[in-house]
């Protein structure tokens, strides 16, 4: 669980990032978490969109693509998401979130 300054720290390392997913009228499909999986292996920061043409929330699909996929919610602003996960292998760990 991510504490308060964890996810603002999360949060400003985000704003920075274009979304690299998006979901769209076919919603949170197995493809689509299989994509955030591999994303969230190699970046362990993610930030997803969803398409004008589905009718998902943002908070509800970033809360089950979290649980689906054992990753950190961080925020949801609009149609836009964002996601945390810390690698397991330490050596690809980027992202140090203070204590």
């Amino acid at each position: 669980m991510l504490t308060g300054k964890q996810r603002a720290y999360l949060r400003g390392l985000a704003s920075q990032l274009q979304p690299a997913v998006y979901i769209g009228k076919e919603n949170l499909t197995a493809a689509v978490v299989t994509e955030m999986h591999d994303y969230l292996n190699a970046h362990e920061l993610l930030k997803v969109k969803i398409q004008e043409g589905s009718d998902l929330d943002a908070k509800a699909c970033a809360n089950e693509a979290a649980q689906r996929l054992g990753a950190e919610f961080v925020q949801a602003i609009g149609r836009r998401f964002v996601l945390y996960r810390k690698a397991k292998d330490p050596e690809k760990r980027q992202i140090v979130l203070p204590k």
